[in-house]
């Protein structure tokens, strides 16, 4: 359960703050639309592929999140003289997500005969979802 943060808290924060969630929230915006219009416009397939790709990479974001916590997580204890625990799975998803993708690409693109580039092509809504999450932060005014 989350606590209400109080206002001085949340004075102290930067700006990006909530840049993760904005970009998770932005690539499934960005894949979905991409899905639909290719869809509509080209091939429900290919559609399926891309909605596939995207779902690919929010997860990969969310692995290297899960990593880049856990290292903080690490690095924070270690400072403070106390033992980290973190799962083991987590360094593994964080140093084998590329491989773990690559393989279930693979594997929907063997037995469900969805087309590899499509896929691909959906990967990329994550770094669409961060360059617009970037351009928002930089030109949104400054409270």
């Amino acid at each position: 359960m989350e606590r209400k943060e109080s206002s001085s808290l949340r004075a102290r924060r930067p700006r990006f703050y909530h840049l993760e969630q904005i970009i998770a929230h932005a690539t499934w915006v960005i894949g979905c639309i991409a899905a639909i219009a290719v869809g509509f416009l080209w091939d429900w397939v290919w559609a399926a592929g891309i909605a596939i790709g995207t779902g690919l990479a929010w997860l990969n974001f969310r692995w290297l999140k899960q990593g880049t916590d856990a290292l903080r997580v690490a690095m924070t204890s270690l400072a403070s003289g106390q033992k980290a625990k973190v799962p083991v799975f987590v360094y593994f998803k964080t140093l084998f997500r590329y491989g773990l993708i690559a393989l279930i690409i693979y594997v929907i693109f063997k037995y469900l005969k969805i087309p590899i580039l499509s896929m691909i092509t959906g990967l990329f809504a994550l770094g669409a979802a961060a360059i617009a999450a970037s351009m928002y932060e930089v030109l949104r005014p400054v409270d």
